[in-house]
């Protein structure tokens, strides 16, 4: 339902604030009420007059409409698609130890070993959809700006993935070279 009219939408929040009416009941059933919130079904004219003149439906109308909207957020919260971060231009990358993505949820840390290097992913347990991968243990690749990965697997128990650098040269180095850019992205099935 779309009332894009002003009137109708300060009829509205009038109706909303407005006490309690005598003998008010619901006039419109959930799934009538639900229809018209998704756009399936909207209202008739009677429909619409009933929810008009009941602060009651109106009430439960809104409360519906707020829920569905947390339903979709959160089924939101659980999607991802992938992350980027950079290596920060405040830094010279000299002593490079770990990269953030942009949204917080992923660490790239990088650990010196011999003579060689480890990267080690990191998924922060915060991350709305940090169960869902847990638990689905979907493939994920680490690219970087030139498009080439850096690291790919599933995440362990912990939450990680390990590989080893097989670059020339040191990661700092390497991140400069390719625009200071990463990824963390599902691999497409």
């Amino acid at each position: 339902m779309k009332m894009n009219q002003e009137a109708d939408r300060k009829l509205i929040e009038r109706l909303l604030l407005s006490p309690r009416v005598e003998g008010d009941r619901l006039m419109l059933a959930d799934s009538v009420l639900l229809a018209a919130i998704d756009g399936s079904g909207p209202l008739n004219s009677a429909e619409l007059a009933a929810l008009r003149a009941s602060p009651l439906t109106l009430r439960r109308f809104r409360q519906l409409a707020i829920d569905r909207r947390g339903d979709a957020r959160a089924a939101n919260d659980d999607a991802w698609s992938g992350s980027a971060g950079m290596l920060r231009a405040a830094s010279d990358g000299a002593g490079l130890a770990r990269l953030l993505t942009d949204d917080g949820h992923w660490t790239l840390h990088f650990v010196a070993q011999d003579d060689d290097w480890r990267l080690i992913l990191s998924l922060d347990a915060a991350a709305p959809f940090a169960a869902r991968l847990l638990r689905e243990q979907p493939m994920l690749r680490v690219v970087e700006g030139g498009g080439a990965i850096l690291l790919q697997g599933r995440l362990d128990a912990d939450g990680e993935v390990e590989c080893g650098w097989h670059f020339d040269g040191a990661p700092a180095s390497h991140f400069q070279q390719f625009g200071a850019r990463f990824a963390v992205e599902p691999v497409p099935v």
